[in-house]
């Protein structure tokens, strides 16, 4: 195991580049540091450990979580204020959201916005209407769960999915627009350079970074600051026990080099952590497919209304309930579900009566019968008074049954991915602690100085829930704001 531990800076003879910010990690939180830092006058460099810059930013959905009255919701005909989208996002998001970020960003939400498309994006003003986990056209605009109980009952719905104008995963063209941008600002990019230790001066001040290069030690004098955007710690089987093990054995929504790094070179030095055990994990099972049937656990009970934001039927599931989960739906049903929101998904077992399909997936004799003759009943007069599904997707259901296994299906968060396999994947939330511009602050609450960090390598916005778009949105927003702040850290 390689040590993580400070380095001094008087055993620094000479150090081997300078630069006023030194951002670690090029990903979506460093690329929106590095821009506004440079943008401000300082000089800076990026250190990146893969071959290029974009990590796991550049293979994401590519999804922005933004609100509060964005020009592309005006002209979908929705009426947001920074209000509704903070009291959805706080029940979303909860329970333990960071209210006082979550503040800023919702508020800050439509300069953001403008921000994202002043950087050369664009996003079609048009809406994508159905359940998805990723809309295969290129609207602009899809909804999030906004619409969706309890979440309709506490803020007024308003679609806050904003999407490039790509089809499918839209990751990379964000990376592109924004590497484009922080690079034309002046910032300079070592890459094949991972940064090993953080050198720290005999007053406490981070003061620069050791890295490996090609096998080489390369060092990193920073006057102003360093920020940590180095990613979360989903690759790292060890910090997963420690902190996260509702993650082992799924799929890593990652590049494959979410380890910790950051995270660990801060603690080394004091550095505070928050939210550890916060995780996003998305089961493959289509929303398309459970909206138009139930979602079940390994007993035959439902558990959720089926048109809530994916990621937290997910978590209601993996977290809450006995597995296996089935996607159970009727003929009629299945057939309704539009050829591209089927993702290529077939039913696993198929039969004319309740009774053979509960034998095939080892249910208790009646249970899931019970389960169906119930909905049933409620759904002819259009009610769902358990879980309160939309009453636009309620119909009784009819054989013949379809039960569709998620641990066959498709992964969510890897467009490569199918076949056999745990039927989830996720990826940490948890990080360092830090104030709405970036500062780390050690375990006494105190800031460290010259440290920074934002991205899934900070605690963000969120508590112990997830909503699609706020990684890419928290990790954009917040390293702006530490990039400002780093390069005004004299």
């Amino acid at each position: 195991m390689r040590s993580v531990e400070p380095v001094a800076a008087s055993t620094v003879a000479a150090f081997d580049h300078e630069c006023d910010v030194l951002v670690v990690g090029f990903g979506c939180a460093g690329a929106a540091a590095a821009f506004e830092a440079a943008s401000a006058g300082a000089r800076v460099l990026v250190l990146e450990r893969a071959g290029g810059p974009g990590g796991s930013s550049a293979m994401s959905g590519g999804e922005l979580y933004l609100g509060g009255g964005t020009a592309v919701q005006k002209a979908c005909g929705f009426d947001d204020t920074p209000d509704d989208m903070f009291t959805y996002l706080k029940a979303a998001l909860g329970p333990h959201a960071d209210e006082e970020k979550l503040r800023l960003y919702c508020d800050g939400s439509v300069e953001h916005f403008e921000w994202f498309r002043d950087r050369g994006l664009t996003f079609n003003e048009s809406m994508y209407d159905a359940p998805s986990w990723m809309p295969p056209t290129q609207d602009g605009l899809m909804w999030l769960g906004e619409n969706a109980w309890p979440y309709d009952t506490v803020a007024r719905p308003a679609p806050r999915g904003h999407r490039p104008a790509t089809e499918s995963f839209g990751g990379w063209l964000i990376m592109e627009k924004l590497v484009a941008a922080a690079k034309a600002a002046g910032a300079a990019c070592h890459t094949d350079t991972r940064a090993a230790n953080l050198v720290v001066d005999n007053a406490g001040r981070v003061v620069g970074v050791v890295a490996r290069q090609y096998g080489e030690t390369v060092t990193y004098r920073a006057h102003r600051g360093v920020i940590l955007t180095t990613g979360g710690f989903v690759d790292n089987e060890e910090m997963l026990e420690q902190h996260a093990p509702v993650l082992l054995g799924h799929g890593k929504v990652s590049d494959g080099l979410d380890d910790g790094d950051g995270i660990q070179m801060a603690a080394a030095i004091g550095a505070a952590t928050r939210r550890m055990a916060a995780v996003q994990i998305a089961m493959s099972a289509l929303p398309a497919m459970l909206v138009r049937g139930m979602l079940v656990n390994a007993l035959g009970q439902r558990f959720i209304n089926e048109d809530v934001y994916p990621g937290l039927f997910s978590v209601a599931a993996l977290q809450h309930q006995p597995g296996p989960y089935w996607a159970i739906v009727d003929e009629e049903g299945y057939e309704d579900i539009p050829e591209r929101d089927l993702w290529g998904v077939r039913p696993t077992f198929v039969a004319e009566t309740l009774a053979e399909l509960e034998q095939e997936l080892g249910m208790p004799a009646g249970a899931l019968e019970s389960a169906v003759v119930t909905y049933n009943r409620h759904a002819e007069r259009g009610e769902d008074p358990y879980f309160h599904k939309a009453a636009k997707w309620l119909r009784p259901l009819r054989a013949p049954f379809a039960a569709v296994d998620p641990r066959l299906g498709f992964n969510p968060g890897d467009r490569e991915s199918a076949g056999a396999g745990s039927g989830a994947s996720g990826f940490t939330l948890g990080g360092l602690h830090t104030t709405v511009d970036g500062v780390v602050l050690n375990n006494s609450g105190q800031p460290i100085p010259g440290l920074y960090a934002a991205g899934r390598a900070a605690s963000g916005i969120h508590g112990e829930g997830y909503i699609s778009g706020t990684s890419l949105g928290d990790g954009t927003f917040f390293g702006r704001r530490a990039g400002r702040a780093a390069a005004a850290d004299a």
